[in-house]
């Protein structure tokens, strides 16, 4: 079947042709029914904001620093590699960091669960999520916690683990553990969508409870991604969805605040198995397909395009897909191959793929001077008290 012919599901496992597939994991415009539920939701996430802010003082905290990573939108803002890129950096500088999750998704009722020192895969992953197998992958020999109650998970951290710093993923809506700086992301090309909120649209809250953020982070793919084989460069963000984010990070350095920023950069692509590595520039020029389960199935779509592969396939299923072996079947080997997200390939098994050849494409998320950042998250744990006057990183 050509490349033109080939029909594409869409985020709910239907079969749709190439501009539904484009589509797939965006918003479309909301209908008039849901606009009024999506103001109830906004008024109830409102409330519950304003009642957290209110009691904000007796709000338990560990005998540690807290720095929470989250986002507005309901996915794919890139918070929870920035949440591992943030503790991989913090560690390194020399302190004792502990990553918490929710674990959303996860079926594991236990109060607290260690993640990162236990063989990954398919099991595990059903156990407590996705995120937290991504937050160990891409932050490693940094403890990963998941439990849903994060004044537990923090206490743990700090009496079990002697954490220094506590990073929480997806916190900024979290609101029964005291945190010293709240760090919102938001995706370069999708920013708040249509600025609605849930079922309208894909903001958890209200765009005005950016207000309450102290750091914002927007993340982006690379503004321009070299290509490995000509060394041409293309921009993989579309101009006209980004200006929106950029008009939001203005806004925000105009309040005082501190806007940093990010960029997704592919780093590797291994065969699902393990055994098979192979380098970056050797996707140019291939035809491949792919199967993820995200909220912006587009942005893996176009790291992959911008690496120089033609797209001839797109599966796509829900964020946070709970995978079968059903999924994976009748990958067409006819491709040169088929690519994964790290965020998918936790939650499958070698042995669905069939005869189809699956790869998983690393990506990572690199902060932008990232010395600064981190002598910056350093000055405000200290002016807080969270951390010594001259702690380890202080001359880095």
């Amino acid at each position: 079947m050509s490349a033109r012919a080939t029909r594409m599901p869409d985020a709910r496992g239907r079969e749709v042709g190439q501009e539904g597939a484009q589509e797939a994991g965006r918003f479309a415009a909301p209908s008039a029914a849901w606009i009024p539920v999506g103001w109830l939701y906004g008024l109830a996430a409102r409330l519950h904001r304003a009642c957290a802010r209110r009691l904000r003082a007796l709000r338990p905290r560990p005998a540690c620093a807290v720095v929470s990573v989250g986002a507005l939108t309901v996915g794919g803002a890139g918070k929870t590699p920035l949440a591992a890129a943030l503790a991989a950096g913090l560690a390194a500088r020399g302190h004792r960091v502990v990553l918490a999750s929710r674990g959303y998704g996860g079926r594991s009722r236990a109060q607290v669960t260690r993640v990162d020192d236990r063989p990954r895969g398919a099991r595990l992953a059903v156990e407590v999520g996705d995120e937290p197998l991504v937050l160990a992958a891409h932050a490693p020999g940094v403890p990963v916690l998941v439990g849903r109650d994060r004044r537990i998970v923090g206490h743990h951290a700090v009496s079990k683990l002697g954490a220094e710093i506590l990073v929480l993923d997806d916190g900024f809506q979290h609101h029964r553990l005291a945190r010293d700086l709240d760090i919102v992301a938001v995706d370069a090309a999708s920013g708040l969508g249509n600025g609605r909120v849930l079922p309208a649209g894909p903001l958890r809250e209200p765009g005005s409870s950016l207000r309450h953020a102290d750091w914002l982070c927007v993340v982006g793919d690379a503004d321009a991604v070299a290509n490995p084989m000509t060394g041409a460069t293309e921009r993989s963000v579309p101009v006209r969805d980004a200006v929106s984010t950029m008009a939001l990070r203005d806004d925000f350095r105009r309040s005082g605040r501190f806007a940093l920023a990010a960029h997704r950069q592919p780093k590797s692509v291994v065969s699902l198995d393990g055994a098979r590595r192979l380098a970056l520039g050797a996707l140019a020029g291939r035809r491949v397909g792919l199967v993820c389960g995200l909220a912006r199935p587009e942005s893996f779509r176009r790291t992959v395009e911008s690496l120089g592969a033609e797209v001839a396939c797109l599966r796509a299923f829900p964020d946070h897909h709970a995978y079968v072996e059903a999924d994976l079947r009748d990958l067409d080997p006819a491709l040169d191959l088929w690519l994964t997200s790290e965020k998918d390939a936790v939650k499958l098994e070698p042995a669905w793929v069939g005869r189809a050849a699956l790869f998983v494409l690393g990506i990572e998320v690199v902060i932008d001077a990232e010395r600064e950042v981190f002598a910056g998250i350093e000055a405000i744990l200290r002016a807080a008290g969270r951390l010594p006057a001259a702690g380890p990183g202080s001359g880095s």
